[in-house]
């Protein structure tokens, strides 16, 4: 981060489909070696999966990121020689991003066959308050909650 500039985020484009920004920034996440068209049809066919199991896919993907999304976060810092792990709140954009990786963390360890089988099954359980990307986020919380007698330290 430049010290004197102020930075200037980028603002992503809305996919074509489902006209969310959340889709694109989720399309470029699972993206790997450049391969959007790629990663385009593992999201869309997972959404279209949703869609068959009788569920609205945009508000689905909505649910299970906002339910993912972590409130607190562990930064270490090293206080006098020894270091400390500081719960500290997380900003509204890292809070997304962090979502975001999180959920195809657990996407990519679940056993299924097809990865937009994975994905609509993560999202689906996500959703529902389940799946490992919810356990990622709750034992963050778990860290932070047991470290937060050194939240004095916070800087």
């Amino acid at each position: 981060m430049p010290r004197r500039k102020k930075v200037v985020k980028r603002v992503i484009a809305p996919d074509t489909r489902y006209n969310s920004q959340l889709v694109a920034k989720l399309i470029n996440c699972i993206m790997m070696q450049g391969r959007k068209a790629t990663a385009e049809v593992i999201v869309y066919d997972a959404l279209s999966l949703i869609e068959k199991q009788g569920k609205d896919p945009a508000a689905t993907l909505t649910k299970a990121v906002e339910n993912i999304k972590p409130l607190l976060e562990l930064k270490t810092r090293r206080i006098g020689g020894a270091n400390y792990q500081i719960p500290v709140e997380v900003a509204p954009e890292r809070r997304q991003s962090l979502a975001i990786r999180w959920l195809i963390n657990a996407v990519r360890e679940r056993k299924e066959k097809k990865t937009f089988e994975k994905l609509a099954n993560e999202l689906v359980s996500a959703a529902n308050n389940q799946g490992g990307a919810i356990k990622k986020k709750e034992d963050t919380h778990k860290m932070a909650d047991a470290n937060k007698m050194f939240a004095h330290y916070r800087w």
